[in-house]
């Protein structure tokens, strides 16, 4: 295990997850969120439209766009 930073509240923390423990819970139901507007959605939408729309962070869902933990996108 390493000594990380954490993705999201960046505290640090010993671990291998990029998110401390705290944090991991967070971004499950954010994910959750998601991919459930997403697969409810109509279209593709932004990612601007994704965070007014779910309450997630733009910087968070870059980061689980980037990790490919968001289905359909």
């Amino acid at each position: 295990m390493e000594f990380k930073k954490c993705a999201r509240c960046g505290c640090f923390f010993v671990s291998s997850n990029n998110v401390c423990c705290n944090c991991e819970t967070k971004d499950k139901q954010d994910i959750y969120n998601l991919n459930n507007y997403i697969v409810n959605s109509t279209s593709t939408p932004s990612i601007d439209n994704l965070s007014a729309n779910t309450g997630v962070s733009i910087k968070n869902i870059s980061r689980f766009i980037q990790n490919n933990v968001i289905s359909n996108f």
